[in-house]
C-alpha cells in the first residue's frame, strides 16, 4: 500500500490538475504575509489563512450575527473578503462599494440557497450550516472581487460545494468555531482555483436524479432557476428578511429563554430583598423547542454553556441578565447558579418548533410558598423582528472592539464602516483592524 501509494502520487504529479493545485499554494501559501489578523498589531499572514483564523475569531464566542433561514452569514464572508482586499496592490484596492457589494452577494448566496430547503429554516440537526452555504458565500464573494467571468463564477461554487460540511456534532466545543474560518479560508481557495482554471461540474447545485450534489446536505432541497440581477430593480435579501444580532455570546435559541428568566428576575427581585436567591425557588420549568445540541443541564464548558437552555436561564434568572461575564469560570461555579440548575425541568411543547422564526422561551418559577411566576419571550430583542437600533449596535461594537484595540481605533473603524460605500478604495478601513 505504502509504494503504491507514493508510486501513483509521483505519477499524478504529472497531471494538470496537480500543477493549478500547485501554483494555487505557491500563490495562496507565498511567504509574503500580508493580510491582517483581527487585533493582532504587526501580526500578518497569507490571505487564506487570514481568512480562516478571522473567521474562528468571528464565531468563537458565538457573538455572530444569525439570519433565517439559520446560519451565521457574516463569519463566513467578511474574513475573507477582507482577506482579499488586503492582498490587492495598493494602486488597486477595491472601493468601499466594490467591498460591500461582494459581501452582499455573499450574503445573498447563503440566503437563496438555503430558501430551496424545508430543512434549512429549522434549528440544525445535521451540518452546521456556515460549513455548508457560508463556504458556497465566500467563494461567491470573493469571485465578485476577482471579477471572475461567469463561467468561473460557476467553478468557484461547485469547487466550494466539494470543500464544504461540517457535523452539528461539534457544536458546543472549541471546534465549531473552526466551521466558520473553514467557510471563509476554503471559499477564497475554490473562487483562486476557479481564477486560475480548474473546473468543476456545472450542475452541482442542480437537483441531478442519481448523482448527489448540494442536495447531499440538505435532504428536501429543491433549486429554482433564479433571474440574473441586472437593472437597478433587484431586490437583494437583505432588503426583504432582517439579520439578527445577538445582545450577549451565546446560541441563538438562548435569547428568548433568557429575556423570558430576565422578566421572573424582575418579580422576584420586586417580592423579596433586591436580589434573588435559590433557596426562594422550589422548581424552574423551560418550555422550550427540541433541539438536543442546545439541552445541556450542567455544561462543563463556556461552549457548551452558550449552548445550554438551562444554564443561560438559570443566569437570567439569578442576575437579570446574561452578559459576556456570564460565561467565565468565576460566574460558571457559582454555588447559587449551580443550585438553581437542579432544580430546572424541561418540556417541549407542540406548538414551540425548533424554527427561529417560530419558536418562543417560556420560564416558570414555583417558589418555595407555592407562588408561580411566569415570563415568557416571543421575539426577543435584536431578532429580526425586532431589530437592534443603529445605537444599540454601536453600543455592541464599543464594547466588543473596545476589549482589543485603543478608544480611537474603535471610532476610526465605526467612520470607516459608516463612509464605506464612499471611500474610493478600503485602505481606510483594513488599516483599523489591527
Amino acid at each position: 500500500m505504502v509504494l503504491d501509494s507514493i508510486g501513483v502520487g509521483l505519477i499524478g504529479s504529472t497531471t494538470d490538475v496537480f500543477q493549478l493545485a500547485l501554483q494555487h499554494c505557491q500563490h495562496t501559501y507565498a511567504p509574503h504575509d500580508i493580510s491582517s489578523v483581527y487585533g493582532r498589531r504587526g501580526t500578518r499572514l497569507s490571505p487564506t489563512l487570514a481568512a480562516f483564523v478571522n473567521g474562528v475569531a468571528t464565531h468563537s464566542m458565538d457573538f455572530d450575527d444569525t439570519w433565517h433561514p439559520a446560519t451565521h452569514p457574516s463569519g463566513a464572508v467578511l474574513p475573507a473578503v477582507l482577506a482579499l482586499s488586503d492582498m490587492m496592490p495598493a494602486n488597486n484596492k477595491p472601493s468601499g462599494l466594490d467591498l460591500l457589494l461582494a459581501f452582499n452577494v455573499g450574503i445573498e448566496i447563503q440566503g437563496r440557497l438555503m430558501r430551496f430547503s424545508k430543512e434549512a429554516h429549522d434549528i440544525p440537526k445535521r451540518f452546521h450550516p456556515p460549513s455548508v452555504v457560508g463556504t458556497l458565500g465566500s467563494a461567491a464573494a470573493c469571485a465578485r472581487l476577482l471579477s471572475l467571468d461567469p463561467s468561473q463564477c460557476s467553478h468557484a461554487l461547485a469547487i466550494a460545494v466539494s470543500l464544504s460540511g461540517a457535523p452539528m456534532a461539534n457544536a458546543a466545543t472549541q471546534s465549531k468555531p473552526l466551521h466558520i474560518g473553514n467557510a471563509s479560508r476554503l471559499g477564497l481557495e475554490a473562487a483562486m482555483l476557479a481564477s486560475q482554471g480548474l473546473e468543476a461540474s456545472p450542475l452541482v447545485l442542480d437537483a441531478v436524479a442519481g448523482v448527489a450534489g448540494f442536495d447531499a446536505f440538505y435532504s428536501n432541497y429543491m433549486p429554482q432557476p433564479l433571474e440574473s440581477p441586472f437593472g437597478d430593480d433587484h431586490v437583494f435579501l437583505l432588503e426583504e428578511q432582517d439579520m439578527g444580532f445577538k445582545r450577549f455570546p451565546a446560541h441563538l435559541g438562548m435569547h428568548w429563554v433568557a429575556d423570558a428568566a430576565a422578566s421572573v428576575h424582575k418579580l422576584l427581585v420586586g417580592i423579596g430583598s433586591g436580589t434573588v436567591s435559590p433557596f426562594q425557588v422550589h422548581d424552574i420549568l423551560l418550555r422550550v423547542p427540541h433541539s438536543k445540541y442546545i439541552n445541556r443541564p450542567y455544561p462543563e464548558s463556556d461552549h457548551q454553556a452558550r449552548h445550554s437552555f438551562q444554564f443561560n436561564a438559570c443566569s437570567a434568572l439569578l442576575d437579570g441578565k446574561v452578559t459576556v461575564e456570564s460565561f467565565t469560570p468565576s460566574a460558571m461555579t457559582r454555588p447559587d447558579l449551580l443550585r438553581l440548575l437542579s432544580r430546572v425541568r424541561v418540556e417541549h411543547p407542540q406548538d414551540n418548533p425548533a424554527n427561529f422564526d417560530q419558536m418562543y422561551g417560556e420560564v416558570q418559577v414555583t417558589l418555595v410558598g407555592g407562588d408561580i411566576l411566569k415570563g415568557r419571550c416571543d421575539t426577543f430583542y435584536g431578532h429580526w423582528r425586532n431589530p437592534l437600533t443603529n445605537e444599540s449596535l454601536r453600543k455592541k461594537f464599543r464594547n466588543t472592539a473596545g476589549v482589543v484595540l485603543p478608544p480611537e481605533k474603535v471610532e476610526g473603524l465605526m467612520a470607516a464602516v459608516e463612509e464605506l460605500d464612499r471611500l474610493e478604495d478600503c485602505t481606510p478601513l483594513l488599516s483599523q483592524l489591527q
